[in-house]
C-alpha cells in the first residue's frame, strides 16, 4: 500500500487531491470577497483585483469556486462513502455466504448496473426535489454495483484460505471470521475503490448540478457552471464565468484517478503489467534478417 503510493503518478495524484483539500477546507478564510454581495461589474473580465474575473451578478469568480470545490468535495466524499459501505456489504456477504445468497444479492447487482445511472439518478433526483442531501443520497445509492462486485470476487477467494478454514474447523461464527479475518483483508481495496468512486461521485454532482437537479441554493462547481450557461456566458464571451469550475472538476477527478489507479496497480500486478507491457517489449527490425527474425 505504501509502496504504491510512492509511485510517480500516485505522488502527482496525491498533490493535486491535498492541494484542493486544503483550498476547501480554508476556503472560508482565503477568499478574497463575498459570494452573496456583488464587488465588481457585470462579467468583468480577469484583473488584478478579480484574477478570475466576475459573473453576471458580479460576484467575484474565484470566490465562487474556492467555496463551490468545499460543497462539491463534500457531496463526492460522503456519496462515495455511502456507496463503498453499502457496495462492501453486499460483497462481503454474497461471496462470504454464496448459494441463494449470492445469487439473490448478484441479480440485485446486475439490475442496477444494466440501467443507465446518470438516468436513473436525474429522475429520482426530479422526483425527490432539488436538494443537496437528495443528490448525495441518489448518487450513493446507486454507485456501489462496482464496488460489490470487485469485493465479492476477492472475499470468495479469501474464504478458501488456510486460516479461514481452521477458524471455520474450531467453531468460530461466521460474524468473527467476517469480522476479524475477511475484512481486514479488504482494506487496500476498499481504499481503492473508494478513491476511484470520489472521481464518480464528484462527477455525478457536477452533472446534476449543472441540470438544474441540486440545491439552487447551494454554491457547488455544477451550480456555478449551471448558473452562467442559464445566464448567456458563452454568448457574451464571458469564459471565465463556466471554465475555471469545469477545470477544478477536471484536474481533481484526475489526481483522484491517478491515486486509486497505482493503488489498484498494487493490489494487481498484472494490471500494471498488461500496459507496460506494449511499451516495453519492441519489435526487433525486420530488415536484412530474413526468416531467423520471425
Amino acid at each position: 500500500m505504501l509502496a504504491a503510493l510512492r509511485q510517480p503518478n500516485a505522488i502527482v495524484g496525491l498533490t493535486i487531491v491535498g492541494i484542493f483539500v486544503l483550498l476547501a477546507l480554508f476556503s472560508p478564510l482565503i477568499s478574497p470577497y463575498s459570494t452573496s454581495h456583488a464587488s465588481c461589474g457585470v462579467f468583468d473580465p480577469p484583473s488584478a483585483a478579480h484574477l478570475l474575473g466576475c459573473d453576471d451578478g458580479g460576484i467575484d469568480v474565484l470566490s465562487l469556486v474556492l467555496q463551490g470545490g468545499a460543497v462539491s468535495m463534500y457531496v463526492g466524499f460522503t456519496a462515495a462513502i455511502i456507496s463503498i459501505v453499502l457496495g462492501a456489504l453486499i460483497g462481503v456477504l454474497s461471496g462470504y455466504f454464496g448459494g441463494w445468497v449470492d445469487s439473490v444479492l448478484m441479480r440485485i447487482t446486475d439490475y442496477f448496473i444494466v440501467i443507465p445511472q446518470i438516468v436513473l439518478m436525474i429522475v429520482i433526483a426530479a422526483v425527490w426535489g432539488p436538494s443537496l442531501s437528495h443528490v448525495i443520497l441518489v448518487i450513493g445509492f446507486l454507485m456501489w454495483t462496482t464496488t460489490a462486485r470487485v469485493i465479492r470476487a476477492q472475499v470468495k477467494s479469501l474464504r478458501e484460505r488456510v486460516y479461514v478454514r481452521r477458524v471455520q474447523a474450531m467453531g468460530g461464527t461466521h460474524l468473527r471470521i467476517i469480522v476479524r479475518h475477511i475484512v481486514p483483508q479488504l482494506g487496500p481495496l476498499l481504499i481503492a475503490n473508494a478513491v476511484l468512486a470520489i472521481t464518480v461521485a464528484i462527477f455525478n454532482e457536477t452533472a446534476l448540478a449543472f441540470l438544474g437537479l441540486s440545491d439552487p441554493t447551494a454554491i457547488t462547481w455544477g451550480t456555478i457552471m449551471e448558473h452562467a450557461f442559464d445566464r448567456d456566458a458563452i454568448s457574451t464571451g464571458a469564459w471565465w464565468a463556466i471554465v475555471p469550475a469545469g477545470f477544478c472538476v477536471a484536474i481533481l477527478i484526475l489526481g483522484a484517478y491517478l491515486v486509486g489507479n497505482s493503488i489498484e496497480d498494487a493490489l494487481n500486478p498484472r494490471l500494471r503489467t498488461s500496459y507496460l507491457s506494449v511499451r516495453t517489449w519492441r519489435l526487433r527490425p525486420l530488415v536484412g534478417r530474413g526468416k531467423d527474425a520471425l
